[in-house]
C-alpha cells in the first residue's frame, strides 16, 4: 500500500467500532491520517481498538452508544466536535442480525428491536451529523448487506433483510437531497465476512420449517471475506479518490450474490 495518508486531517465517526468492519476500518482510517471517533454498544472493544490506534501515533476516542437511542449519538458527537472542531466522515455501520424466525413466530418486539438498531439507528446516526458536515461537506459510509438487495436466502432473517434493503433506499434519498451540501452517501454491502455479528443472534428451531435448501459458494475465495478487505472500500469511498461518487451501494461479496 502506498505511504500516502489518503485522510490526513480528517474526522471520522464510525459505528459498531469495536470489532469486525468497524474495527478494521478505524484501524486503516487511522493509519491513513484520520482522527477517528470510536463509537460502539460494547464501551470495552472500543477503549481497546482506541488505545491500539493511540500506541501506533494516531489520534482516537471511545463513546459508548446505543445508536437506537439519539439522546447518546448526540453526546458521542459532541466529543468530536469539542475535541477536534469538525467532523468529516461518518461511518453508520453499527448492526444486529436480531432474531432469526420464520415470520409467522417472529414477534412483534424482536422485529422492533432489529429495525429500531439497523434502521432506525442508521437514520439518527446519519440525522445528527449532518449539522456537522453541511459546512464543508464530507462523506457518509452505510454498511447494509447483499441480502434485501441481491440476495433473499437468509431464511428467518425478514426483519435484517428489511433493514438492510430500507439502509440503500434511504442512501439513495439522502444521497440527492445532500448534494448541494457536498455531502457524499453511499453503502456498501458486504456478503458473508468473519466477524462476530452472529454470536449475539438467537436462531428459532422453526427456522428449519421454511428453510430451502440452498448451497453456498463464494467464487473468488475458499471461505468468506475478511473485515480488512471491507475496510479498504470503506477508506476509498471516504476518501477524496471517490470525489464524484455518490447514491450508489457498492457490493463486496466475491461474487457470492450472483449465484442466487
Amino acid at each position: 500500500m502506498s505511504s500516502e495518508k489518503r485522510l490526513e486531517g480528517k474526522v471520522a465517526v464510525i459505528t459498531g467500532a469495536g470489532s469486525g468492519i468497524g474495527r478494521a476500518a478505524a484501524l486503516l482510517m487511522a493509519k491513513h491520517g484520520a482522527k477517528v471517533l470510536l463509537i460502539d454498544i460494547n464501551s470495552d472493544s472500543v477503549k481497546e481498538v482506541r488505545e491500539k490506534i493511540v500506541s501506533e501515533g494516531g489520534e482516537a476516542l471511545s463513546g459508548n452508544c446505543d445508536i437506537s437511542k439519539p439522546e447518546s449519538l448526540v453526546e458521542c458527537y459532541k466529543q468530536a466536535i469539542e475535541q477536534w472542531g469538525g467532523i468529516d466522515i461518518v461511518f453508520a455501520n453499527a448492526g444486529i442480525n436480531g432474531t432469526k424466525s420464520p415470520i409467522e413466530s417472529l414477534e412483534l418486539d424482536e422485529w422492533d428491536q432489529t429495525i429500531n438498531t439497523n434502521l432506525r439507528g442508521t437514520f439518527a446516526t446519519v440525522k445528527y451529523a449532518i449539522p456537522h458536515l453541511k459546512d464543508q461537506g464530507g462523506s457518509i459510509i452505510i454498511t447494509s448487506s447483499i441480502n434485501g438487495n441481491r440476495t433473499f436466502t437468509s431464511f428467518g432473517m425478514s426483519a435484517y433483510s428489511t433493514t438492510k434493503a430500507g439502509q440503500v433506499a434511504f442512501m439513495k434519498m439522502a444521497a440527492l437531497e445532500l448534494a448541494q451540501f457536498k455531502i457524499r452517501v453511499n453503502a456498501i454491502c458486504p456478503g458473508a465476512i468473519s466477524t462476530n455479528i452472529d454470536e449475539s443472534m438467537e436462531e428459532k428451531p422453526e427456522v428449519e420449517e421454511v428453510r430451502i435448501p440452498i448451497e453456498y459458494h463464494q467464487p473468488l475465495a475458499e471461505g468468506p471475506g475478511q473485515p480488512e478487505q471491507v475496510a479498504k472500500l470503506v477508506l476509498f469511498l471516504a476518501s477524496d479518490d471517490a470525489s464524484h461518487i455518490t447514491g450508489t451501494e457498492v457490493y463486496i461479496d466475491g461474487a457470492e450474490s450472483l449465484l442466487h
